[in-house]
């Protein structure tokens, strides 16, 4: 099972292993106070990629296909997200949009489930 959150959202149960998967460290939190597993920031869309989309909704179609054409390219975290969803039974993927339909993690947790198809 892979969720998506909010990282502002508070933590639920049953999220199973947290992954950050933004790019860029979340505004107003502190290392100390990270409250998921590992932050894959390697995984995200490229800062070219980002900086052009800017969370702009007339963008997003275009946005959705470039950044999965970036996600074809990237096996070994693929996989790494993979395994951590079936060695933990549920994977949620973090990202700190305010956006919650039109963001990166949407897009990455949509590319995973058509991989299963």
């Amino acid at each position: 099972m892979i969720k998506v959150r909010r990282i502002y959202d508070p933590q639920q149960p049953g999220e199973g292993y947290r992954v950050l998967v933004d790019r860029l460290w979340p505004r107003g939190i502190s290392r100390e106070e990270a409250s998921w597993h590992e932050w894959m920031k390697e995984i995200a869309p490229g800062n070219e990629l980002r900086k052009w989309y800017g969370h702009d909704p007339s963008r997003w179609d275009s946005f959705r296909a470039k950044y999965k054409q970036e996600l074809s390219s990237r096996h070994d975290l693929l996989l790494r997200l993979r395994n951590l969803e079936s060695s933990h039974g549920a994977l949620t993927l973090l990202y700190t949009s305010k956006e919650r339909k039109l963001n990166n993690a949407v897009v990455l947790r949509e590319f995973l489930l058509q991989q299963d198809d």
